[in-house]
C-alpha cells in the first residue's frame, strides 16, 4: 500500500500518472470492460459500506481512482513517471545508476527496466535481482519515479543487475494476470541467459545462477505467487536462490491483531484494503483465496517446502505486519529457510519517505543476497 506514503512526496507530483497496459489483445477489452463496470455496481448496491463505517467512493476517492463509462480505471494520483537513463551525459549530474527500457515480446506491449551500476566491474558477475514494483496491484509502473529511485539504489549500492517488471494492473487485468507477467519476465531473462536471438549488452554483468526475486507491498505479493509458479518449470542456467518480501500486501476474511489495532491507519486503512482486494481478486473469491491469503492452501501449498531461502522485512506500525509473521510461520513449518526482521514503529512504505529506514532496508537486503547460496570462502568475502 503506498498511495498515502506517497501523497508526502510534494516534489513528485507534477504530472498525473498514466496507464501502460499490456494486454496482448485489446479487442477483447470492450466486453470484459463492460463486465467489469457490472460487477463494481452490484458490489456498491451488496455492499454499500466497507468495515461499517466507510462506503466504495470513499476508498476511490483515497486512491484517486475513478471508474470510466468502458469500465476501466481513471488513474489520478500525482505521481510522475521518468524516462530510462541509458547513458551518462556528460551536460546532466551523473546518474546513480543506469537504466534502459526493453520490450519482452514483440505481441504485446510488455517491458522490463533494465539496471546496471555506473561503473559495473569488468571481472566480477552481479546477482540478478528481478523486482516487482508496488501499487496495490491496482496503480503505478515500474517507470513510475519512487520505484525508479529504488532500483537506481540497489543497482549501485549492491551492486547488482536489476530487471523491473512492468506488469498489467487490476481491474482490468485481475489476478492471475500480475503473476503470469511476473513469470513472463523470468522466461524473458531464461532466454537472454541461453541467447535466443541474441542477448541485451548489460547481461554481460549479470551472475544467472545468483537470481533473487524482490517486490515490496504488492510487489511482494508477486514475488512470492511467482516464486511458487516457477518450481514447475526447468529454469537452467537461471538458478533462483532467494526471495525478497518487503511489507508484503496480503489478507483474510478474519482480521489479525495488527489489523484491529491499526484499522484506521493513515497508510494502510483497512476499509481501501478490502476495496483494493475486491479490485483485484478474481471475481468469484473473496479475501481467503490463496492470492490474498496464502494461509489457506490451495493449489500452491505443495509446493512451498520446494521454495529458496527467505527475507521477510515488516513494521510494527504496519496494519498488515501480522500477515508477514504469519507466512513466516508457514515457511518455517515448511523448514524453508527464512530470515526476518520485524522493527518497532515504522508504517507503510516507509522506506519512500524516510531515508534513514530506506538505508538500513538497503543494507539488509544487500547482507542476505551477498551471503546467499555462496560458499563459506565467497561468505567471508561478502562480509567484509
Amino acid at each position: 500500500m503506498l498511495y498515502k506514503a506517497l501523497s508526502k512526496a510534494d516534489s513528485y507530483k507534477q504530472k498525473l500518472f498514466k496507464q501502460h497496459s499490456m494486454d496482448q489483445d485489446p479487442k477483447s477489452w470492450p466486453a470484459m470492460a463492460g463486465y467489469s463496470l457490472l460487477l463494481f455496481l452490484c458490489l456498491c448496491q451488496s455492499w454499500p459500506t466497507v468495515n461499517c463505517q466507510h462506503t466504495w467512493q470513499e476508498a476511490f476517492k483515497a486512491l484517486g481512482i475513478s471508474y470510466n463509462p468502458d469500465g476501466t480505471l481513471n488513474r489520478q494520483i500525482q505521481i510522475p513517471m521518468v524516462n530510462a537513463t541509458p547513458s551518462v551525459d556528460s551536460t546532466k549530474p551523473t546518474p546513480v545508476a543506469l537504466s534502459s527500457d526493453v520490450r519482452i515480446s514483440p505481441l504485446s506491449k510488455a517491458f522490463v527496466r533494465l539496471y546496471r551500476p555506473v561503473n559495473a566491474p569488468a571481472n566480477t558477475k552481479l546477482p540478478l535481482i528481478i523486482y516487482l514494483h508496488g501499487g496495490d496491484f491496482v496503480l503505478y509502473s515500474a517507470s513510475t519515479v519512487i520505484f525508479h529511485d529504488f532500483c537506481n539504489n540497489i543497482a549501485a549500492q549492491f551492486p547488482a543487475v536489476i530487471v523491473s517488471v512492468e506488469y498489467r494492473l487490476a481491474p482490468e487485468n485481475r489476478l492471475p494476470a500480475a503473476y503470469d507477467d511476473a513469470l513472463n519476465a523470468i522466461f524473458w531473462v531464461q532466454s537472454q541467459a541461453i541467447g535466443y536471438f541474441g542477448r541485451h549488452p548489460w547481461f554481460q554483468y549479470a551472475d544467472f545462477s545468483r537470481v533473487f526475486l524482490l517486490g515490496s507491498s504488492a510487489g511482494a505479493n508477486i514475488a512470492y505467487h511467482t516464486a511458487l509458479r516457477a518450481l514447475d518449470f526447468n529454469l537452467q542456467p537461471l538458478r533462483i536462490r532467494g526471495v525478497l518480501l518487503n511489507q508484503a500486501f496480503f489478507g483474510g476474511i478474519q482480521s489479525t491483531p495488527s489489523e484491529h489495532r491499526l484499522v484506521d491507519d493513515p497508510y494502510v486503512p483497512l476499509y481501501v484494503c478490502d476495496v483494493l482486494w475486491q479490485l483485484a481478486l478474481p471475481t468469484y473469491a473473496n479475501k481467503d483465496h490463496e492470492f490474498c491469503n496464502p494461509l489457506t492452501g490451495g493449489s500452491y501449498l505443495g509446493r512451498v517446502p520446494r521454495l529458496p531461502k527467505f527475507f521477510v522485512k515488516g513494521d510494527e506500525g504496519d496494519p498488515l505486519v501480522d500477515r508477514s509473521k504469519q507466512l513466516v510461520q508457514l515457511l518455517q513449518s515448511y523448514r524453508v529457510p527464512v530470515v526476518s526482521q520485524f522493527n518497532q514503529g515504522g508504517y507503510h512504505g516507509i522506506e519512500l519517505s524516510n531515508t534513514t529506514a530506506a538505508q538500513q532496508l538497503y543494507t539488509a537486503m544487500k547482507n542476505f543476497v551477498y551471503s546467499t547460496g555462496l560458499t563459506e570462502d565467497e561468505n567471508s568475502q561478502a562480509s567484509m
